[in-house]
C-alpha cells in the first residue's frame, strides 16, 4: 500500500520523498503452487512402508508420535497391518553414559554392518527433551555423519518431551514399521544411563553398554541394575595412550560380572575393548552379537524374551491409557485442583487425597 510522504507537501520546499517500492508478500508465493500432501489411507500406508518408501515411513512416524486421536488411530491400523511383517530384525539397544560416544559408535557400527555384513540399518535415537520448554534439539543425526547419508540406513530421532513411557511405546511401535519396511537390524539408543534403559531393554533382544576408561574410579561405572541388564560391555576409546587403561578397566568389568549370577540367557557378558572415532575392534564386537543371536535361538531365549516382552508392553499400554483416561475425565479435571488445593494447605494427606480421587473415577 503506498502512502504519501508529508514531506512532499508543497510547504516544504527542496524535499522530495519517493514512494519506493511496493512490499513483496512476507509468505513465498511460490510454496502456494507447491502441491499439498495427500492423505493416505492405513492400507496404503502399509503399502508404501512395505516397498521400502523412507518418506512415507517417516509420515507414519509421525503419526505414531502425533497427540491427535484421529492421527493415533490411523497410526494403529497401521501397525495392525504391519504387525504380520515384522520380527524379522535383530533389536539391540545401546547405553551408556553422556559423553561415552554413542552417536560416534552406532556412526561406525551402522557403517560397518552396511557395507561388511550387507545389513540394512534403522536408528531410532530417544533425545532427552527439556524439562522447562519441552523441546529436544534432536541432534544426535548431525554427529553420525557418515550414516546419515547413506540409503541403506534410517535414522529418526524422538523426543522423551517429559514421558519416558510414552516415547518408549512409540519406538516399540516404530521397531515394527522399521521391519515392515524391510531393515533387519535396529539400534534403540537411549537418552543415558537411568530409567530408560528398562523401557530400552525390554524391546531389544541384545543389550549394549558402553563405558569409558580414565575417568576417575573405574568403580563408578560398575552399577548393579545396569551390569545385570547388559548382554555385551565395551570401553570406548581405547586408543593411543588410553589403550592400556581401556584394558585395565575391562578386567575390572570382568571381575565385577563374576560377582552376578548368570543371566536367564545362559549367555556369560562379554567385556571388551574398542575405538569408535578410530574404528578399531569394530568386527570382533559384532562377531559377539551374532554368537549371542545364535547362542539364544538355539536354546530358546531369543523366542521367550520376544514373547515377554510383547507380555510387558500390552500391560505397560493398558497403564498408559488408564492414566490418560483418568486425567482426561472432565469430572476429575474439575475436582482435581480442589483436591490438590486441599493438600495444599494441609487439609488432607496427599494419599488421601489421591483415594478420594479414585473413588470419583471409578463412581463415574
Amino acid at each position: 500500500m503506498n502512502i504519501e510522504h508529508p514531506e512532499n507537501n508543497p510547504q516544504y520546499i527542496g524535499l522530495n520523498v519517493n514512494k519506493g517500492i511496493v512490499q513483496p508478500p512476507v509468505i513465498n508465493p511460490y510454496l502456494a503452487e507447491r502441491k499439498k500432501r495427500r492423505d493416505y489411507t492405513p492400507a496404503e500406508y502399509t503399502e508404501e512402508i512395505r516397498k521400502g518408501n523412507i518418506t512415507i515411513l517417516s509420515q507414519a512416524v509421525t503419526l505414531l508420535e502425533s497427540q491427535k486421536t484421529e492421527h493415533q488411530t490411523i497410526a494403529q491400523e497401521v501397525i495392525e497391518k504391519c504387525l504380520p511383517f515384522s520380527g524379522n530384525s535383530v533389536r539391540i539397544g545401546i547405553t551408556g553414559v553422556p559423553g561415552a560416544g554413542k552417536s560416534t559408535s552406532i556412526d561406525a557400527f551402522g557403517m560397518h554392518l552396511i557395507h561388511e555384513r550387507n545389513r540394512k540399518l534403522a536408528v531410532l535415537a530417544i533425545d532427552p527433551s527439556s524439562e522447562r520448554s519441552k523441546g529436544s534439539i534432536l541432534g544426535d543425526k548431525t554427529r553420525m555423519e557418515e550414516l546419515s547419508r547413506d540409503v541403506r540406513a534410517f535414522i529418526r530421532p524422538s523426543p522423551s518431551a517429559g514421558s519416558l513411557g510414552g516415547v518408549a511405546r512409540k519406538t516399540r511401535e516404530t521397531i515394527i514399521l522399521c521391519e515392515a519396511a524391510g531393515f533387519d537390524t535396529v539400534f534403540v539408543e537411549t537418552v543415558g544411563v537411568g530409567q530408560s534403559e528398562t523401557a530400552v531393554h525390554s524391546m531389544v533382544d541384545f543389550f549394549l553398554l558402553i563405558q569409558l576408561a580414565g575417568t576417575g574410579d573405574e568403580l563408578q561405572g560398575i552399577k548393579r541394575g545396569i551390569m545385570e541388564m547388559a548382554d555385551g560391555i565395551i570401553v570406548n576409546k581405547a586408543d593411543g595412550n588410553n589403550v592400556e587403561k581401556a584394558q585395565l578397566a575391562a578386567a575390572q568389568y570382568r571381575n565385577a560380572l563374576h560377582l552376578f549370577p548368570l543371566p536367564l540367557s545362559g549367555w556369560t557378558p562379554n567385556v571388551m575393548t574398542y575405538s569408535g572415532y578410530y574404528q578399531l575392534g569394530i568386527s570382533e564386537i559384532w562377531d559377539m552379537v551374532d554368537e549371542y543371536i545364535a547362542f539364544t535361538r538355539k536354546n530358546g531365549y531369543f523366542e521367550q524374551r520376544r514373547n515377554y516382552q510383547a507380555k510387558y508392553w500390552m500391560y505397560e499400554s493398558i497403564n498408559e491409557q488408564l492414566k490418560n483416561h483418568f486425567y482426561q475425565s472432565p469430572v476429575i479435571e474439575k475436582e482435581l485442583f480442589a483436591k490438590e488445593t486441599q493438600v495444599l494447605h494441609s487439609e488432607i494427606s496427599s494419599f488421601a487425597a489421591a483415594k478420594q480421587m479414585l473413588d470419583i473415577y471409578f463412581k463415574e
